[in-house]
């Protein structure tokens, strides 16, 4: 099988398995979690589980080593004086709850108010991303997006709106589907000015 081929049985690619290493300790955790479950880590089907559920976990927490503000590290002043309101919006992602480390699945908007300079649109995704890779709350997710663009971009406003829905909710527990999780964090005009915020709330499609 070539290095960039799809094994069958498992997702990820050849290249992809061999580049990180699973400890020992971290495979037999897993295992002693499936032999928990009531399952037997050793027939054949779970074979080489520990090592898939290991590599897709460092996967999922990939924003520990990630720096979100190195994203709005380089910004552009000349934009033609331009002065509104720049949003993101409907941005798609992937979290997991520090709770039960169930998947938090659903999408974020990100407006902020520039004054003196902008940063190139993918960058704001990617804040989002590096954030979300790593055991969350949906609040604090919100709060520390918010606070990054705020501390670093220096802009006038910035707003952000995350809505997801939460397995540890909809597939455990009270077991309700079907069911979405708000938060928003407003900073600088966006809290302070009522006209504002109706404005970026708008453009979000929330009113």
């Amino acid at each position: 099988m070539a290095a960039h081929e799809v094994s069958p049985d498992d997702g990820d690619t050849v290249s992809e398995q061999k580049k990180i290493a699973v400890p020992p300790e971290v495979e037999d955790a897993v295992k002693t979690l499936l032999r928990w479950a009531g399952d037997d880590p050793e027939r054949e089907g779970l074979v080489d589980t520990p090592k898939r559920v290991a590599r897709a976990w460092k996967e999922y927490c990939q924003g520990y080593a990630e720096d979100p503000a190195h994203h709005l590290s380089r910004v552009f002043e000349e934009v033609g004086g331009y002065d509104e309101i720049v949003l993101l919006k409907d941005i798609p992602f992937q979290s997991h709850c520090e709770h039960h480390m169930a998947p938090i699945i659903g999408k974020a908007h990100i407006a902020y108010l520039p004054d003196s300079w902008v940063v190139g649109i993918s960058k704001l995704a990617r804040v989002l991303h590096a954030y979300a890779r790593r055991l969350q709350v949906q609040e604090r997710l919100t709060a520390q997006v918010a606070d990054c663009i705020w501390e670093h971009l220096k802009p006038r406003g910035v707003a952000v709106v995350v809505e997801a829905t939460h397995a540890c909710m909809t597939a455990r527990g009270v077991r309700t589907p079907g069911v979405t999780m708000t938060t928003s964090r407003m900073m600088g005009v966006f809290r302070e000015d009522q006209r504002s915020r109706k404005e970026v709330l708008a453009l979000m499609g929330f009113e």
